[in-house]
C-alpha cells in the first residue's frame, strides 16, 4: 500500500517538476514582454518629453535673439542720435571760430594802425622833447647831465636826511620800548632776589676778658705771638685799646682762623705753643668742613648742580671774602639768582647764566695766593675744571674784558651791575664818594663841548648835556667815546660809569 503511495508522490513529481519549469519559464517570458513593452513605452514618453523641451529652449533661444537684435537696434540709434548731435554742435563751434578769427584779425589791423599811429606821435614827442631840452639848457646854460646830477644830489640829500630822521625816531622808539621791558624785567627780579649785604674789613677784633690776658698772648720773649703769626699768617696787634686785640690780614680765611684759634684760647687759658698748635689745627679743620658746606649751601641756594668739588670749595672760601665792604659769597650768589630771573624772563638759558653768575668772581677765592686779575684767575680755574665754553665766556666778560657774545654773558654783566650798584651793597666813606663824583664832574666839564654835567646814581652815570649850537647830533657819538675814554684814564672807580650825552633844541614863538 506503501509503495503505491509513493509510486504515485514519485510520478507526480515527475510530472509536476517539467510543468513548474513550464510555468515558471512563462511567467519569466511575460515579464520580459512587460519590461520591454514599459522601457518601449518610457523610451517614446522620454523622446516625446525631450522634443518638446528642445521646441521650447528653440522658442526661447529666438526670443533672446530678437530681444538682444532689438536693443541693439535700439543702441544703434541713439548712438547714431548723439553723433549727429556732436556734429551739430562741432559745426556750430566752426562758425563760432569762424567769427571770433575773423574779429581777431580785425582787431590786429585795428592795433597795427595804433601802433604805427603811436609810433608817430612818439617821434614827434621826442623832437618836442628833444626842442625843450635844446631850450631848457640854452636858458639854464646846463646840460642835461648836469641837471640830471643836481636834481639826483638835492633827492639824495632830501632823503638821506629824511631816512636818518626816521631811523633816528625808530631807534628811539625802540630804545624806548627796550628800556621799559629791561626796566620791569631787573625789577621784577630784584623783587624777587632780596639778599641781605654784610660788611666786613681787613681786620678783626677779638676781645679779651682783661688787659693781663696781652701778656700771656705774647708769651715769654714773644713766643706765644709768634707761633700764632707764623701759623696763621695774620699779625696780631697788641696796643693800648682796652681788653682788644687786633688781626691783621688779607687773607680773610687765615684771619678767621686765627680768630677762632685765639678766642678758644683765651676761654681755655692754656697758652702755649704746642696748645697754640693743637688749637690752630682744629680751628682750620673746622674752616674747611665750613667752607665745603657753605660752598654746598650756595650752590643748592641757585639750583647749580655737577659743580667739581674744588670750585665749591673755591665757593665756600668766598664767605671770607670782601669787595668794598661786600660779601663776595653773598654777592655771587645775588648775581646768579638775577641772572637765572632775567634768563627766565627773556628765554634765554637759565641754567648757564645760574651757573656763570655763582662762578663769576670765583677767582677771588684765591687771588691772594695767585698773581693776576680775579677774572683771569677764575677763567683759569674753570678751564681746568673742564666747565663749559659759555661759562667761560660768561665769566671772562662780566667786567668788559671781552666783548660779550652770548645772552647770558650779558645777563650776568647787568646783575654783577646791578647786586654791587643796589643801595647798602657796598661801603665806601662819604669822603672819597663826594670827592670821586666831584673828580668825575670836574673831567667832564673839562670839555668844550660840555655845557652841564651832573653825576648820578651813586656815580655810576654820568648825565651831559652839550651846546646844541656847536655840537650836531652826528658828533655826540665821537664826544661821548672821547670822554669814556678820560674818565678811563684818570679816574678809579668800581663797576662801569654809563656816559648819557643830551642834545637839546628849542624854538619859542608867541601867537598874539
Amino acid at each position: 500500500m506503501i509503495w503505491y503511495y509513493i509510486f504515485f508522490l514519485a510520478l507526480g513529481l515527475a510530472a509536476g517538476i517539467p510543468a513548474g519549469y513550464y510555468i515558471k519559464q512563462r511567467i519569466n517570458q511575460k515579464k520580459v514582454e512587460d519590461a520591454s513593452a514599459t522601457a518601449a513605452r518610457i523610451i517614446e514618453e522620454a523622446t516625446r518629453e525631450g522634443e518638446s523641451l528642445k521646441k521650447e529652449k528653440l522658442m526661447e533661444a529666438k526670443d533672446e535673439i530678437y530681444n538682444t537684435k532689438k536693443e541693439l537696434d535700439k543702441e544703434i540709434r541713439d548712438r547714431r542720435n548723439e553723433v549727429t548731435q556732436l556734429e551739430k554742435r562741432l559745426h556750430l563751434r566752426e562758425e563760432v571760430i569762424d567769427k571770433k578769427t575773423e574779429s581777431i584779425e580785425r582787431r590786429d589791423e585795428q592795433s597795427a594802425r595804433k601802433y604805427r599811429e603811436l609810433e608817430l606821435r612818439e617821434e614827434n614827442i621826442q623832437k618836442i622833447q628833444l626842442q625843450q631840452m635844446t631850450e631848457l639848457e640854452r636858458i639854464s646854460k646846463l646840460t642835461f647831465e648836469e641837471a640830471r646830477q643836481l636834481l639826483l644830489d638835492e633827492v639824495d640829500k632830501q632823503i638821506s636826511r629824511e631816512t636818518a630822521l626816521l631811523i633816528k625816531n625808530k631807534e628811539a622808539q625802540a630804545k624806548d620800548e627796550a628800556d621799559k621791558n629791561a626796566r620791569e624785567i631787573v625789577s621784577y627780579a630784584i623783587q624777587r632776589c632780596a639778599a641781605d649785604h654784610v660788611s666786613e674789613s681787613t681786620v678783626t677784633v677779638v676781645n679779651l676778658p682783661s688787659d693781663e690776658m696781652k701778656g700771656r698772648i705774647i708769651g715769654r720773649e714773644g713766643r706765644n705771638i709768634r707761633t700764632i703769626e707764623t701759623m696763621t699768617g695774620v699779625d696780631l696787634i697788641i696796643d693800648d685799646t682796652p681788653e682788644a686785640v687786633i688781626l691783621s690780614g688779607f687773607d680773610p680765611v687765615r684771619r678767621e682762623i686765627a680768630r677762632i684759634a685765639l678766642e678758644r684760647l683765651i676761654v681755655d687759658g692754656r697758652i702755649h705753643p704746642a696748645r697754640i698748635e693743637e688749637i690752630i689745627k682744629k680751628a682750620e679743620n673746622e674752616i674747611e668742613a665750613k667752607i665745603r658746606e657753605m660752598g654746598d649751601q650756595a650752590i643748592f641756594e641757585v639750583n647749580v648742580m655737577r659743580i667739581h668739588p674744588e670750585l665749591v670749595k673755591l665757593i665756600g672760601r668766598l664767605n671770607y671774602r670782601t669787595s668794598y665792604g661786600q660779601n663776595v659769597l653773598k654777592h655771587s650768589i645775588e648775581v646768579a639768582q638775577l641772572a637765572g630771573i632775567m634768563a627766565d624772563e627773556i628765554g634765554a638759558n637759565a641754567v648757564i647764566a645760574r651757573r656763570a653768575g655763582i662762578l663769576h668772581d670765583i677767582g677771588k677765592g684765591i687771588d691772594h695766593e695767585v698773581e693776576g686779575p680775579h677774572v683771569q684767575i677764575g677763567i683759569e680755574l674753570l678751564k681746568k675744571y673742564k666747565e663749559s665754553h659759555e661759562v667761560i665766556h660768561a665769566v671772562e666778560a662780566h667786567h668788559n674784558d671781552v666783548e660779550p657774545q652770548t645772552l647770558e654773558a650779558i645777563l650776568v654783566q647787568a646783575a654783577d651791575a646791578i647786586s654791587a650798584a643796589r643801595p647798602g651793597a657796598r661801603r665806601e666813606t662819604l669822603e672819597s664818594y663826594t670827592k670821586r663824583l666831584e673828580k668825575l664832574e670836574s673831567l667832564v666839564n673839562a670839555f668844550e663841548e660840555v655845557d652841564k654835567c651832573y653825576a648820578i646814581q651813586a656815580g655810576r652815570e654820568i648825565r651831559i648835556m652839550v651846546k646844541p649850537g656847536e655840537v650836531d647830533d652826528f658828533q655826540l657819538v665821537h664826544i661821548a667815546r672821547k670822554i669814556a675814554k678820560q674818565i678811563e684814564n684818570n679816574l678809579d672807580y668800581p663797576g662801569q660809569i654809563k656816559v648819557n650825552m643830551i642834545r637839546e633844541t628849542r624854538a619859542v614863538e608867541y601867537a598874539k
